[in-house]
């Protein structure tokens, strides 16, 4: 039977489980999470555990990255499937504080970030976003001392964004990307698929469909402004909202407009039903 995680809920419990993980010079890995765990974390700490000899998870669903008009009092909390998953998975340690041991009372700074958080994706729509997630990513890498850091890349302007931030300032994590895990259909998996309904869910895998074959277009020798506007239009003809579908440098996010450009990314963001999506794929 897998063992039980240790769980630290403060910044002294944290430390001294640690140390104990330490006791053997172990390598350790972190898996930032908000919790609500589906099999693209599970993967995440599969590669953790392949890459360093110990893994911390933590599950803090940080405020400081939502908006007044954001869901964080209705984001999904599933503490004890959370946990489930953990010790089937055989984490080591599950770093779980609370929004006062993070933010205690005066706490008065925060990370600023440009660069790739200023790529005119994410931060268009979201201006507050990248700086609560450097902030609080920042103080996990702190809190934790990690050798290696695991991020999904479905969520990829903000690996892009930690892994800028750790290597600026010097913090001595190495941010490794994982590729995104996705239904049998091809939608990405997140902790937000629970918000859709049966039908917007059946809709939803449209975003992959239209990455695919713009893709495929621009690999034929599409222009990117032909390929790009097609795809936009298969997605909003699905019935999404569209805030952006753009093909981007792979790794400085710079506009592109040509595979010659180098890399490229496309990436898009997307509202159905009262469900805002993201995802993106290499070309």
């Amino acid at each position: 039977m897998p063992r039980t995680p240790i769980v630290a809920r403060t910044l002294p419990a944290l430390r001294k489980a640690l140390d104990g993980l330490r006791a053997r010079k172990a390598t350790i890995g972190l898996v930032p999470t908000m919790g609500a765990l589906h099999d693209g974390h599970v993967s995440l700490v599969r590669l953790a555990q392949r890459r360093t000899s110990k893994v911390v998870v933590s599950i803090f669903v940080n405020p400081t990255q939502f908006a007044p008009t954001e869901d964080f009092g209705s984001y999904p909390r599933t503490w004890k499937s959370d946990v489930a998953k953990l010790t089937e998975a055989g984490v080591d340690l599950i770093w779980n504080p609370d929004a006062k041991v993070m933010y205690p009372e005066g706490f008065a700074t925060k990370i600023t970030t440009g660069g790739p958080a200023t790529a005119d994706l994410e931060d268009r729509f979201r201006p507050h976003f990248f700086g609560g997630v450097a902030t609080v990513v920042g103080k996990l890498f702190t809190q934790v001392r990690p050798d290696m850091a695991f991020f999904g890349e479905k969520d990829y302007q903000q690996l892009k964004v930690v892994t800028r931030m750790a290597r600026d300032l010097d913090l001595g994590v190495k941010v490794t990307g994982a590729a995104t895990v996705r239904e049998r259909d091809g939608l990405a998996m997140s902790s937000r698929n629970v918000y859709l309904s049966p039908e917007d869910r059946a809709t939803a895998p449209v975003l992959y469909r239209a990455m695919k074959e713009t893709a495929k277009r621009l690999k034929a020798g599409d222009s990117f402004e032909t390929a790009i506007a097609g795809g936009a239009a298969t997605i909003t003809a699905a019935g999404f909202a569209l805030d952006y579908f753009e093909a981007r440098h792979a790794e400085s996010l710079a506009p592109v407009t040509s595979m010659k450009d180098g890399p490229v990314r496309l990436l898009v963001a997307a509202r159905i039903g009262k469900t805002r999506l993201i995802d993106n794929i290499g070309v």
